[in-house]
């Protein structure tokens, strides 16, 4: 298919045809032995496809020319029929032959990859730049997490002092949370390039909620639960604050992670994981053992249930947020915990009010009650809610969740100057128990997988690096046998 023949010289062309196809074990070796192939050459006309393929060799231009010789006519019939070994369309000699004949390509090659190195360089320093402001930002998060959570906490065991209504005081803390959708609303304002008026963003946030939006039957049914889990998870806090120290509380209410990992399991069908097992472990006998440490007395007992009661509602509202609502952006969960404070002002307010009329949390006047004390709780709590949902926007999730685990040895310094706490072997066993726990749950689901990848690596390098040791050795062994013969033999001579 490759070569056609004239109508004129037909017999010619297939004795061509014939003494070209001889096979290599019997190809000539001078050029008289192929004279005759060689004067029927111009009987000969190559295909398109040939053409295509010899371009680089111009054996095609030289062949169609009608002044070319009888020496440039059989150098190309040697490369087309590739005797002695000579073949231009394979790889090798192309790039033989473009080397040779344009050089100017493989400068432009080489300043295009040189381009393109300087291109990977500067991705990889704003990538690396990038990384770092998100670090940076993340160091910052992470103490804005922990001196929010440590502070509200010592400033609750401080208000106690004064003003004894742990459930007033959740309820006038999460009326707070009316702000999230106004604060993120001057954030929207202040960075989004498409502004949108308060009630276009309400509208579109209010899709979190279903088609119809933030209906009467949407409130009783998907915000109305939620609510009453906040309610009861800060109040079980603050009242667990009552009992026991403020170190023991906070390192207790880590446990939540432990519990979400189980409900999400359990419910969610979320991944198996072996670590988050032993994690979960570890939380329960650290519990036991702070349980322990204060030797089963019944007010810290009643303590620390009320505190693992605490992070078992704050788990249940994360997996059933979860499995009910699914995931929010920033817009709708800030949206979302401003309808939990409407819901707070509109159906929680009637229980502080029926507590102060049956003397349970009683004051004796307005006078009397500590407002900076309650203005700074809620300023504190809610700067702490705020970085735990919207954190995630300049960070990682593994850094906000270390602010949680930092505030423990936070508290526990204030605790050993400001109260009578004693810190046994018991109770630090306890605390160091309930932490590795704690870290071991943050760990990502594919932590496995890294591991043995980075291990293989370590093996891989390892075996390279003793063979290229053994060469040095080996090698030198024969340098050394290379040298002493010549002396022996001058000293022969």
């Amino acid at each position: 298919m490759g070569i056609r023949e004239f109508p004129n010289g037909s017999a010619r062309g297939k004795a061509a045809t014939l003494g070209m196809r001889r096979s290599p074990d019997v190809s000539p070796r001078r050029l008289s032995d192929i004279s005759p192939q060689l004067r029927q050459l111009k009987y000969l006309v190559v295909d398109e496809a040939i053409k295509e393929d010899l371009k680089w060799s111009r054996s095609v231009e030289d062949l169609t020319s009608a002044s070319v010789g009888l020496t440039s006519i059989e150098e190309r019939i040697l490369r087309i029929t590739g005797y002695y070994g000579y073949q231009p369309w394979a790889a090798s000699y192309k790039r033989d032959e473009r080397s040779r004949e344009s050089p100017a390509p493989a400068e432009a090659q080489m300043q295009a990859g040189a381009e393109g190195g300087g291109r990977v360089n500067r991705c990889c320093w704003k990538c690396s730049v990038t990384q770092l402001k998100k670090i940076c930002w993340g160091v910052a998060v992470v103490l804005g997490v922990c001196s929010s959570w440590s502070g509200s906490t010592q400033l609750a065991k401080l208000t106690f002092k004064k003003f004894d209504a742990p459930f007033t005081l959740t309820w006038f803390a999460t009326n707070w949370n009316f702000l999230f959708f106004p604060l993120y609303y001057l954030g929207h304002v202040f960075k989004s390039a498409e502004k949108q008026s308060p009630k276009q963003r309400y509208r579109e946030c209010c899709g979190f909620f279903g088609d119809n939006g933030l209906t009467l039957k949407v409130f009783f049914t998907k915000a109305a639960p939620f609510g009453v889990l906040w309610t009861l998870t800060n109040y079980l806090y603050l009242h667990a604050i009552k009992k026991i120290n403020t170190t023991d509380v906070s390192v207790l209410f880590c446990c939540n992670k432990a519990f979400v990992f189980l409900l999400s399991w359990i419910v969610l069908r979320d991944r198996f994981m072996g670590v988050r097992i032993v994690a979960a472990i570890f939380a329960i006998a650290g519990i036991v053992m702070m349980t322990y440490a204060d030797g089963f007395h019944s007010h810290s007992v009643i303590g620390i249930a009320l505190v693992v009661g605490s992070a078992s509602m704050s788990a249940l509202y994360k997996v059933l947020f979860k499995l009910l609502l699914g995931s929010a952006k920033f817009g709708e969960a800030a949206l979302f915990l401003s309808v939990l404070a409407v819901f707070n002002v509109l159906f929680v307010t009637c229980i502080p009010v029926i507590l102060y009329f049956t003397k349970v949390e009683y004051w004796s006047s307005f006078d009397v009650v500590p407002w900076g004390n309650l203005c700074g709780f809620s300023i504190l709590l809610l700067t702490f809610n705020i970085l735990l949902n919207f954190g995630i926007a300049i960070t990682y999730p593994t850094l906000i969740s270390l602010g949680i685990v930092l505030s423990v040895p936070v508290n526990a310094v204030v605790d050993h100057y400001t109260s009578e706490i004693v810190f046994n072997s018991v109770r630090v066993i306890a605390i160091v128990i309930i932490g590795l726990g704690f870290l071991l749950l943050l760990l990502p689901e594919e932590w496995d997988v890294w591991v043995i990848k980075l291990l293989t690596r370590l093996k891989v390098r390892k075996k390279e690096e003793i063979p290229e040791g053994n060469g040095d050795i080996a090698s030198g062994l024969p340098n050394k046998s290379r040298r002493t013969r010549p002396s022996m033999s001058s000293f022969a001579h």
